[in-house]
């Protein structure tokens, strides 16, 4: 029985607190229908958005891919990925030439320039995606410096790296997991393109993403990434703290769902008041204030301290908050206080439309915004064939299945993916083998111009001693006949 193929996206989110793919659809109009949904806890395996036990997280992996094809009923061939995490961090850099006098810039130039930059090595680091900010020609900044008269170039980059072995880990749990992987995604980047408005990214904004066990702060000014950085705080610091008052932590974080405030006036403070722990225990009101506010103070602190001085006065976009840790009471206020940046905004939902039925999506927490990110950012099929009746799944017996699998891209050298777009292990390795190939065809065909010179040369040198003899005989001959007159 020939069975019709569907069309969908899946993305997976690997977080400190939980992984979770969703699948959807993409809809003319630009809005996105969610089909599916799964979420398993991940405390266990990954800390602080980075993984630490491999087949953990793959069975994990497994497991999420399984219920979304059962809800689904449809193999799923494929996903997208998001990249985050503690080791994310940016570096700026720079490269310049000099150019002969009245040169016209070409896009070959730039490209050299950025191949340069791509070239770096940073010990244990590894460059995951690289934002162009400007091009100084000569003495002037320009954001495309193609086709300008120029005698020096310089490229200003800001290079995002991951540690090397946090990136294999990551890509080794789905190679375990035998789940194929068509492209990654910088996980701030696809959140930004989907919570950040295009005024916000132009006027100058920084994207503040509080997370479970870390803070990620992403600065935009211009419409370009100026600054990126992963503080390990979050908000399960503040149940920690919380807990420290003889209490579980499933209590505490109860507590502060129900209690906490990111910031409460003094004058609001009743110091008879207390907050129940269970029926039997409580908490003074003030001390738990003291704790929450303590630790967020330290977390806002840190995020003000990621704020390049260079942009500190031109984020007219102001503070845009997000992610599960942003849900808290006052939020908003604290921020504005202790960053003395006027303009605060929380983020709970995306800018772009979703239909769903899933009531988690249908809360608009925010603690899903990034997800729904890679979702909108993902652009191949990941849709196999419908489960037959007997329900294999991904893993089982029929994962050969006849018919045509979605569209794959083809390897892409590092200067050509998209801005936000991370190159898996597999299209990495492909990419140098095609830059292999073609570096031995260009060495065999300048050996072959070479061979061609050399034996033009020979040839001449050939045609040159034949009529150097052909004259020394024809002035020996004159001199003879001199020599009898």
């Amino acid at each position: 029985m020939v069975v019709e193929q569907k069309d969908f996206i899946v993305a997976i989110e690997l977080g400190s607190s939980k992984v979770t793919g969703i699948a959807g659809q993409k809809k003319p109009d630009g809005s996105i229908s969610v089909l599916a949904m799964a979420k398993e806890d991940s405390s266990s395996f990954i800390r602080k958005g980075v993984v630490y036990n491999i087949d953990k997280t793959a069975l994990c992996l497994q497991r999420i891919v399984s219920r979304l094809e059962a809800q689904l009923k449809t193999h799923i061939v494929q996903v997208f990925v998001g990249v985050g995490g503690q080791s994310l961090r940016s570096v700026l850099n720079s490269v310049s030439r000099d150019l002969p006098a009245d040169s016209i810039i070409t896009q070959e130039m730039v490209v050299e320039l950025m191949d340069a930059n791509l070239a770096l090595d940073y010990p244990d680091q590894k460059i995951l995606d690289v934002a162009e900010q400007e091009y100084r020609v000569d003495s002037q900044l320009q954001k495309d410096p193609v086709g300008i008269r120029a005698s020096r170039l310089e490229g200003n980059f800001l290079n995002i790296l991951v540690r090397k072995a946090f990136f294999q880990n990551l890509n080794h749990c789905f190679e375990t997991a035998n789940i194929k992987v068509p492209e990654m995604y910088l996980s701030p980047l696809a959140l930004a393109n989907v919570v950040l408005t295009e005024a916000e990214k132009r006027s100058g904004c920084a994207l503040v993403d509080i997370g479970a066990d870390t803070t990620t702060v992403s600065v935009f000014w211009k419409n370009v990434l100026r600054h990126l950085a992963v503080i390990p705080l979050g908000s399960n610091n503040v149940t920690k703290d919380i807990a420290s008052m003889q209490m579980e932590e499933g209590d505490a974080e109860q507590m502060k769902l129900k209690y906490a405030s990111a910031y409460t006036d003094n004058n609001d403070i009743d110091p008879t008041l207390k907050f129940s722990i269970d029926h039997e225990r409580q908490v003074e009101s003030r001390r738990f204030i003291e704790i929450v506010e303590g630790r967020m103070q330290e977390i806002i602190e840190n995020v003000g301290a990621q704020i390049p001085s260079e942009y500190s006065d031109k984020l007219l976009g102001g503070i845009i908050l997000t992610g599960g840790g942003a849900n808290m009471k006052n939020i908003d206020k604290a921020f504005s206080m202790f960053t003395r940046i006027e303009k605060v905004r929380v983020a709970k939902f995306v800018t772009t439309s979703i239909n769903t039925s899933i009531e988690t999506l249908k809360a608009r927490n925010g603690m899903y915004n990034t997800l729904l990110g890679l979702l909108a950012k993902g652009d191949i099929n990941c849709a196999g064939f419908a489960i037959n009746l007997n329900g294999n799944s991904l893993f089982g017996d029929d994962q050969h299945m006849d018919g045509p699998l979605p569209l794959e891209r083809k390897a892409r050298q590092q200067s050509e993916t998209e801005a936000g777009t991370i190159r898996t292990a597999q299209e990495e390795a492909a990419a140098e083998e095609e830059a292999r190939r073609k570096r031995e065809e260009e060495e065999r065909l300048e050996r072959e111009r070479r061979e061609q010179e050399e034996e033009e040369e020979r040839r001449r040198k050939k045609e040159n001693s034949r009529w150097s003899r052909f004259k020394r005989t024809i002035s020996q001959i004159g001199k003879d006949i001199v020599s009898d007159e």
